[in-house]
């Protein structure tokens, strides 16, 4: 990956929208070798998908929470069961394992907290967890969705 593949994917994280012929120009390219280079991104797997980015607030969900957990099982077939249930659940954003204390952090958008209460009903039924604790968010000071390319 060099400078021009780089600055092809700076761009993308900017706006995803942008036609080849837009991201040429950008970046100084032809439109037959930026459409090259932005397909062989595709097709290596570096640009895995473009999407819209949503206002959370605006769609009603206010409150994004952060829940650890701990289990005091770390079997294969309980592993499996975790990550078919907390997939299952579209408020579960990102689902990560962690080292240290806790073992998943989970990541979740709802309404409010009586929307995070009902989540937290609904995974404890699904699957067995040592210990659930939340962190709400009560303000966002940086959230982005572009990696550093440097």
């Amino acid at each position: 990956m060099d400078k021009t593949d780089r600055a092809i994917l700076a761009e993308l994280q900017a706006d995803a929208t942008l036609t080849i012929d837009a991201l040429a120009e950008r970046i100084h390219l032809s439109r037959n070798a930026c459409w090259r280079r932005v397909k062989q991104l595709e097709e290596t797997g570096v640009i895995k998908a473009r999407v819209a980015l949503l206002d959370a607030a605006k769609l009603g969900l206010g409150l994004t929470a952060f829940i650890a957990i701990r289990t005091a099982q770390h079997e294969e077939k309980w592993l499996e069961k975790f990550s078919r249930a907390v997939r299952d659940f579209p408020e579960i954003i990102g689902v990560y394992r962690t080292t240290g204390e806790t073992d998943y952090l989970l990541q979740a958008v709802v309404n409010d907290i009586a929307g995070y209460d009902q989540l937290y009903k609904r995974l404890i039924t699904r699957i067995a967890l040592t210990d659930v604790s939340a962190s709400f968010v009560m303000e966002k000071i940086k959230e982005t969705t572009a990696l550093p390319l440097a």
